[in-house]
């Protein structure tokens, strides 16, 4: 064997190694997620493309939608794992809890499922096609492409009680606790809030920092004063308003997929609560200065949307493959 090629075969034993041990918490009865799941099973098709040229068509009409997929995707895996079961309708389904009610892109899974559906029926998951989706909103947003896995089947169940997510205010070692139960370790939730980069919060999220921090009737002293300034304006004390705020301060970055959010909280201009202790609390601020002082976010940031999106999947006969995102076939119990 020539040196290249046994360069080459190493590096793929390498990648998938890696990929291995970044799937470590999946389970669905010893049926693994692999890279190219799809490959042969749709004919000449390629699935990854189908979603692929669905999102690019999306986002060039609006750029927002990586936040709002980004978002999806962790309420989905955070709740009984990546099985689409945000996706489901119902007056009792996830998507009827209070923190899913202002998620949105519903209609880019339906059209990516749709295409994929007409050249190979029966065959591609929801919980794929959002992965797929993600991944692929990401790379379009300046963010690095990262491989996805697939193999996941499309859960059977969506209750609105089992809805637990992390809330803004939380504590970065209650965040920590709450990500580990997932097999997420203290990196990866930072990383993973990096997806913030590209996001919004309402006023109501975070009102209590300009007024009455922790009840004390002061704002939050770590708050950058001309932030804190700005945030009043387009917040005000005792008014009725839902109006929205970039999480990444930096106007010519807020649609970019990138550190700037990282630089933004270790100069106390973080937005929610839980951005801004990212940066103080020392169980994190460490891994916030590397991101922010030039650290590979891009190629780290895809790595643990990987570990993201193998939380408790379902795959071999687990689960089954939805014809609708949106309900279980008929004759599921």
């Amino acid at each position: 064997m020539s040196r290249s090629s046994s360069s080459s075969a190493t590096t793929i034993v390498v990648l998938a190694l890696i990929l291995a041990g970044l799937c470590s918490q999946c389970h669905g009865g010893g049926v693994p997620l692999e890279v190219g799941f799809y490959k042969g099973k749709c004919r000449s098709a390629d699935v990854e493309a189908v979603v692929g040229g669905v999102i690019k068509a999306w986002i060039m009409r609006d750029p927002t939608i990586v936040a709002a997929l980004l978002r999806m995707q962790f309420h989905d895996c955070f709740v009984n794992g990546c099985d689409a079961s945000i996706l489901l309708d119902g007056s009792n389904s996830e998507k009827t809890a209070g923190p899913n009610l202002s998620v949105r892109g519903y209609e880019i899974i339906d059209a990516a499922k749709a295409a994929v559906e007409a050249i190979c029926p029966g065959v591609v998951s929801c919980a794929d096609i959002i992965v797929m989706a993600v991944r692929d909103t990401v790379a379009l947003s300046g963010g690095g492409r990262y491989i996805v896995q697939t193999g996941r089947k499309d859960g059977t169940v969506s209750l609105a009680k089992n809805v637990n997510l992390p809330a803004p205010s939380i504590s970065v070692s209650d965040s920590i606790k709450a990500f580990a139960k997932k097999g997420l370790n203290a990196a990866d939730m930072v990383l993973l809030l990096g997806g913030h980069t590209v996001g919004v919060a309402h006023c109501p999220l975070f009102q209590d920092r300009l007024y009455n921090f922790q009840n004390t009737g002061k704002p939050d002293p770590t708050m950058d004063p001309k932030l804190l300034a700005s945030l009043r304006a387009r917040c005000p004390q005792n008014a009725n308003v839902n109006n929205t705020v970039n999480l990444d301060q930096n106007p010519f970055s807020s649609m970019t997929v990138d550190n700037s959010y990282y630089r933004q909280i270790v100069l106390n201009r973080g937005i929610l609560q839980i951005d801004q202790e990212l940066a103080l609390d020392p169980l994190s601020k460490s891994t916030v200065a590397a991101i922010a002082n030039g650290f590979d976010f891009s190629k780290k940031f895809g790595e643990a949307m990987i570990k993201l999106g193998g939380v408790e999947v379902l795959t071999g006969d687990q689960g089954e493959i939805r014809s609708s995102c949106r309900a279980v076939n008929k004759g599921t119990k």
